[in-house]
């Protein structure tokens, strides 16, 4: 009986491969009541796993200035067809749970999660986070929320830049 499993590596998994490396990030999120955005800066390694996952962990600052270590984890299961991941946090204690899938040019991959509303009530609503693949060394992760109508409101862009 043989103990390692056949896996093959699709073009989904290497998409997510552009992420592996040594990047920092500049980032702005707004909490809505006209409040101007509060901005917040670190650093984040990317590593591969088996070439089918990746690993980031970030550390940086909260916007408010107190520190943060965030740990996110995404892949591409074939069986469904669709990228799956989480993310965590040391500013909370609730694990995100990411389904996902590339965009039609497969530069932009969307993650589905639901979460505790942190600009309403705490009740848990819908959030969509977007990792956009803008050139070789750069990408954009934003945020978003559904809203009662249904539409999204982007409430946080983090900007990457590679720096190995």
């Amino acid at each position: 009986m043989s103990t390692t499993m056949e896996v093959k590596i699709e073009k989904q998994h290497e998409w997510l491969q552009q992420m592996v490396g040594e990047w920092t990030y500049e980032g702005e999120c707004s909490m809505g009541g006209g409040e101007p955005p509060m901005k917040f800066e670190g650093t984040e390694t990317v590593r591969s796993v088996g070439g089918l996952w990746i690993v980031a962990e970030g550390k940086g600052s909260m916007p408010d200035g107190s520190p943060a270590t965030m740990i996110l984890t995404v892949g591409y299961d074939p069986k469904r067809g669709r990228f799956v991941g989480s993310w965590i946090g040391s500013m909370m204690t609730h694990m995100w749970v990411y389904d996902g899938a590339l965009d039609g040019a497969e530069k932009v991959l969307s993650l589905e999660s639901e979460g505790p509303d942190c600009m309403g009530d705490g009740e848990m609503a819908r959030f969509r986070d977007v990792v956009e693949i803008t050139g070789k060394d750069t990408r954009v992760f934003s945020g978003g929320r559904v809203n009662a109508d249904g539409s999204w409101s982007k409430f946080m862009t983090v900007r990457y830049t590679r720096v190995r």
